[in-house]
């Protein structure tokens, strides 16, 4: 039967609504899921999906209202009001600034002037008057913005922010410095994707600077000006207003300001994906040259040659945009002659680029070293494993918004117990407007390649990263996906919200937009990815950056051990103590170590610990189970008094059984990860 015969026109016309229907009705099928698992997105996402098809429900009940008319239909500022606002932004910045120096870190006060000052800019965005409304002056501030919050957490932070910065910067970029070359990091999974090493050492060597600063003033300064390129992408969907807004959404995304902070392979893999994005969309939607394909497929090799995961995120996207194809070249979204809502060229063919892309992606995996094979053999190992072993139904595998149950039956307090959904409460706004823009686009009047691709890789993200974990599969790493998210779900969100402002009642309208005005920001900047240097919540979140004397105390401890290699320690000899400082010893090569284990009535065992005394994050220690849990720790139950205390500077110490002893029974085996170096010995 034809997709265009006259028995079918009203159906397929009306795919939205059966879409948005059934959305209704898959929610009310998941609502009951938050009796068996506390998982805080289990017990958000089918409110979320409801709300959102309930909405776009009444929006097509409502009518259609001209373009012009969304203008008027609800307030928008006076004029004095909207002239001011910019100055009062710059002006909060300043204050950010001003705040930063004077209490040497980024406080509660930071954050919520950070929010008042994003929240600014939003309003700009979304209530200015056409007359008052300036383009360039929105981006800058946005931009402005992004660099001030980043920049304020370098400025405060005697090393790095994070945990893999350790590894990238310390231990490879430097090695690689030393050297002279690239074979130095040989027999490590990163000598087949090394732009962000190679960036690094390029950056100190030009600016005649140390690494740290090198990835400051190179990697660093990059990540804030990417939010053009979301811009710039949203321009072939949207009006300017709502192009800026996805820019705004995307640049004050939590996970975009963790990368802009920590920044690592993922932080410039991350820019790179956005190029691809622009570059994928310039090519579905203009009459493109081959400079311009051209430019897509070094676009693709550069992600390549630098990270990993970032790769295969990139891979979703293209198949994304090759599914599209074939959706909209041979299924029932085809569009009738003239019935289009964005102008569109024909399909591209992508077919060529996917295989290329698979084939370089898979061929240098296979050569990548990684543990004792390859990385391709690895982690097709790995995945074999967690299928076989860990895979079940709500076998909840990330720990990505765990768990307000958990926190109740621990005797915490309400604000404890809510902290689980204030920090994705910005990520739920988003994914509601995001909702209703994939709704508005699956009617076959509005389905286009570009527009589907972006659905159809939104989508599987979101398989990857709260669909598999319910299944216990966390291979893919879904915390660093987020980033990656908010590209395709600042664009279509922006597509759902101006269908919402051209079709709902200015009351509605203005509920809406003053959610992602107001709410947005700071539920995002308050958010643990984005207070990683100084969490806002410290009894719950670790603090992922170290004062000085933390760092002094790596250092020394690592002179005095000598730096010997992890496999030439005996078990007995490994250092443990709080993570994530753990994570900082092993990472610089200093020492081998692992997070400690404390009983709740006693004191740890192993013979060799370090304690640090800090107040400004939560440290994290496995109880007898094994489970890492944030725990304050005695001094005394860490180190031991018949330890004796080899090292301190007032605030870590260092102790060691004298003699050291067999390790105990019940002692875990150590931990880590694959970016672990060697340690050593006391």
């Amino acid at each position: 039967m034809a997709y265009n015969s006259p028995s079918n026109r009203a159906w397929y016309t009306r795919l939205d609504v059966v879409a948005a229907v059934g959305g209704l009705a898959v929610a009310l099928l998941l609502f009951p899921l938050r009796f068996f698992a506390s998982q805080v997105y289990i017990q958000t996402v089918p409110i979320v999906l409801g709300l959102a098809c309930g909405l776009y429900l009444l929006a097509i009940r409502a009518g259609e209202q001209t373009a012009t008319d969304q203008e008027t239909a609800f307030p928008t500022l006076p004029s004095p009001v909207a002239l001011a606002l910019p100055s009062v932004a710059i002006v909060g910045m300043g204050l950010l600034v001003l705040i930063v120096a004077i209490q040497d870190t980024r406080s509660v006060l930071f954050f919520a002037m950070a929010s008042a000052v994003a929240s600014t800019i939003f309003a700009q965005i979304a209530f200015a008057s056409e007359r008052d409304f300036n383009r360039r002056l929105l981006l800058s501030q946005i931009i402005a913005f992004a660099t001030v919050f980043s920049a304020t957490a370098f400025y405060v932070t005697p090393g790095l922010i994070g945990i893999d910065a350790w590894t990238h910067v310390p231990m490879l970029s430097e090695t690689i410095h030393e050297a002279g070359e690239l074979g130095a990091i040989s027999g490590n999974k990163h000598y087949t994707s090394p732009f962000y090493h190679l960036t690094v050492v390029a950056s100190a060597l030009v600016y005649d600077v140390s690494l740290v600063y090198a990835l400051y003033l190179s990697i660093g300064l990059v990540i804030p000006l990417s939010a053009l390129l979301v811009y710039a992408t949203a321009a072939f969907f949207v009006p300017e207003r709502w192009a800026i807004l996805a820019a705004a959404l995307y640049a004050c995304g939590t996970y975009t300001l963790h990368w802009s902070m920590h920044v690592i392979p993922t932080s410039l893999g991350l820019v790179f994906f956005l190029g691809v994005v622009y570059a994928l969309v310039r090519v579905m939607r203009t009459d493109y040259s081959l400079r311009d394909f051209g430019f897509l497929v070094l676009l693709t090799i550069a992600v390549i040659l630098t990270h990993q995961v970032s790769t295969f995120i990139m891979l979703v996207m293209l198949g994304s945009a090759f599914l599209a194809q074939l959706v909209f070249t041979v299924g029932p979204l085809t569009p009738e002659a003239g019935s289009r809502a964005f102008q569109s060229q024909k399909p591209v063919n992508l077919v060529g680029l996917v295989v290329f892309d698979a084939g370089l992606t898979i061929f240098m995996w296979s050569l990548t070293p990684f543990r004792e094979g390859s990385f391709l053999a690895t982690v097709l190992t790995w995945f074999q494993e967690t299928i076989a072993q860990s895979a079940g139904f709500l076998n909840i595998a990330s720990s990505t918004g765990d768990d307000a149950a958990a926190a109740a039956e621990a005797g915490t307090t309400f604000l404890e117990e809510l902290l689980p959904y204030v920090e994705v409460f910005g990520f739920l706004i988003l994914l509601g407007i995001t909702f209703v823009g994939c709704l508005y686009v699956v009617d076959r009047s509005r389905a286009e390649q570009s527009v589907l691709s972006l659905l159809f890789a939104t989508a599987i993200m979101l398989v990857f990263i709260l669909g598999l974990p319910m299944f216990g599969i966390d291979n893919f790493i879904p915390t660093r996906w987020f980033a990656f998210l908010y590209v395709p779900m600042a664009l279509l969100g922006v597509v759902g919200l101006r269908y919402l402002a051209g079709r709902l009642g200015a009351n509605v309208v203005v509920a809406c937009l003053l959610c992602v005005v107001l709410l947005y920001p700071g539920a995002m900047l308050f958010a643990p990815q984005s207070s990683a240097d100084n969490p806002v919540f410290p009894s719950q979140n670790e603090r992922l950056a170290y004062e000085q004397d933390e760092l002094a105390a790596v250092s020394s401890i690592g002179e005095l051990s000598g730096h010997p290699e992890a496999d030439g320690i005996r078990p007995d000899q490994i250092l443990y103590t709080d993570h994530p400082y753990q994570t900082v010893f092993y990472r610089t090569g200093a020492y081998h170590s692992d997070t400690a284990v404390v009983p709740y009535d006693g004191a740890a065992e192993h013979p060799v610990t370090v304690h640090r005394s800090t107040d400004e994050g939560a440290t994290f220690y496995r109880n007898e189970d094994g489970r890492g849990e944030p725990r304050d720790v005695e001094h005394d139950r860490l180190c031991r008094p018949t330890q004796a205390v080899v090292y301190t500077n007032g605030d870590v110490s260092m102790c060691v059984a004298s003699p050291v002893t067999e390790i105990p029974d019940d002692q875990p085996e150590p931990g880590g990860d694959d970016g672990g170096t060697g340690g050593g010995g006391p």
